[in-house]
């Protein structure tokens, strides 16, 4: 299951070649023409999948309630519009689909490098897809095509994305397609999640497929589409395929918080919300995910509420479980995860218990369940299954098991536990201690300051139409 991943160096560019004097003296050789598609390939996936686990620790698992912070916490007060160790997404998802639409383009009209056209669409859906779960309504069919397109793209609504040509659905169908008719021999390279294996790709795309259909479920009849790729059987299913890449314990390859001073890392502490639902179910991979507090004399794990007021409350540190070793001392067992087994197991569960697809519902669960486990690298107690994490246990709903079960594996795609949390209610999130929301969770992320400032007259119709750009409009798929 584990990849290898190495430093990735500044990208080698290819020059073109000049045939008239002219064009030799007045070319300057020091210019990047192009960018070959293997090294921009292996950057995007890198930049993408590091930057987006960065920010889910120190910011979306602040969303869903994984961890707390103690400090510069404003955006764990839902002050979201006030980013301060992480919380502002936004150009991570451009700067990497602008350069994914480079080696989408290349794709197309290079033949030597056909091969990257399949996996160019399914991250460009991927990465869209992402996007548009935060923000809502986001530029997205005019943007990413540098000097050959607009400066100032048209904020595009969540349907058309999902839904239109071009769009989410559209180019993971384009991308296995691509993949399906590619014949050359010229191998795929740069691929750090799966090291070329074009069929991996199909899978990563159709548990996507499967991802984003249950995601607009409420408003699009899926049944259909689900129940094919669910018989095709042509989906990640074990966690020897998930689409992971891996940390390490060295520079610069390592989690970044194993790389920032210590003082950042003790800024996140265990939530009161993760807490209660880790101790309920008796779950182990609390010792996993965190550590016991200092001042425990037997192990003992405490979580403190989130969004505490740091100006006017005083917190002992040692009274409060820090993160995990994973997350720092030893980062090599840390995936940079873009999707899972388990996760896609959740989904199906999902999609068996609402009627979507025809199969055992409970059967897919306790099999996302052991796969959860296997992921975070924690034995499954055999008595697990059998109590409160059961199925059928009282007291509460087979989709209630089914997305907390998600939520808690979620760590570190924090974002995703909160996006869940959103379409679902589950788990059940805590009021924040000294909330900066008028005391509600947010719904979307706000559009960042860059987007008024550089695309003031599109930005106004979105910030018109999400209310001000407020954090509690939810998006199409919510509604």
């Amino acid at each position: 299951m584990k990849k290898i991943i190495y430093t990735i160096a500044i990208f080698a560019f290819t020059f073109a070649s000049c045939t008239k004097d002219f064009e030799e003296i007045n070319t300057n050789p020091n210019a990047p023409v192009s960018v070959q598609p293997s090294l921009l390939l292996r950057q995007v996936i890198y930049d993408f999948g590091e930057n987006m686990s960065f920010e889910g620790f120190v910011a979306g698992d602040l969303l869903a309630q994984h961890r707390t912070a103690l400090d510069f916490n404003l955006f764990d007060r839902h002050d979201l519009k006030s980013p301060q160790l992480g919380g502002n997404p936004w150009p991570i998802f451009y700067t990497n689909l602008r350069d994914n639409e480079i080696i989408l383009k290349q794709a197309k009209e290079t033949p030597a490098f056909k091969v990257y056209e399949g996996p160019a669409y399914i991250l460009k859906a991927y990465m869209a897809a992402g996007l548009t779960d935060l923000f809502g309504d986001v530029p997205y069919f005019e943007a990413f095509n540098g000097i050959e397109g607009t400066v100032t793209p048209a904020y595009d609504l969540q349907q058309d994305i999902y839904q239109n040509e071009n769009g989410v659905l559209d180019n993971l169908d384009k991308g296995i397609a691509a993949i399906n008719a590619y014949a050359g021999s010229i191998p795929l390279e740069g691929d750090i999640l799966y090291n070329g294996n074009l069929d991996a790709w199909v899978k990563f795309a159709n548990s996507l497929k499967i991802k984003y259909l249950i995601r607009i479920s409420g408003k699009v009849n899926v049944s259909a589409q689900l129940q094919a790729i669910f018989t095709s059987g042509n989906y990640i299913k074990n966690n020897a395929e998930n689409a992971i890449f891996d940390f390490t314990n060295s520079e610069p390859n390592s989690f970044r918080l194993a790389q920032l001073r210590v003082g950042d890392f003790n800024n996140f502490v265990l939530s009161k919300t993760m807490e209660e639902v880790l101790t309920d179910l008796n779950d182990i991979r609390i010792s996993t995910f965190f550590r016991p507090f200092s001042n425990s004399t037997s192990n003992q794990f405490n979580g403190l509420i989130n969004g505490i007021n740091s100006s006017t409350t005083s917190i002992a540190l040692s009274e409060y479980s820090l993160s995990g070793a994973i997350f720092r001392e030893d980062t090599s067992t840390l995936d940079a995860n873009f999707i899972t087994a388990w996760e896609t197991n959740f989904l199906l569960a999902e999609a068996a218990e609402k009627g979507f697809i025809t199969t055992n519902a409970e059967t897919l669960y306790s099999t996302a369940v052991a796969q959860a486990f296997e992921y975070w690298n924690t034995n499954l107690p055999v008595t697990y299954l059998a109590t409160k994490a059961n199925y059928n246990a009282i007291g509460t709903s087979h989709l209630q098991q089914i997305i907390t079960q998600k939520w808690i594996a979620s760590v570190l795609n924090g974002y995703e536990g909160w996006i869940e949390f959103r379409r679902t209610g589950f788990p059940a999130l805590k009021n924040v201690s000294a909330s900066l929301n008028n005391g509600k969770i947010p719904v979307r992320m706000p559009y960042p300051a860059e987007a008024a400032s550089l695309n003031s007259e599109n930005y106004k119709i979105a910030e018109t139409a999400t209310n001000g750009n407020s954090l509690d409009v939810k998006v199409w798929w919510n509604k």
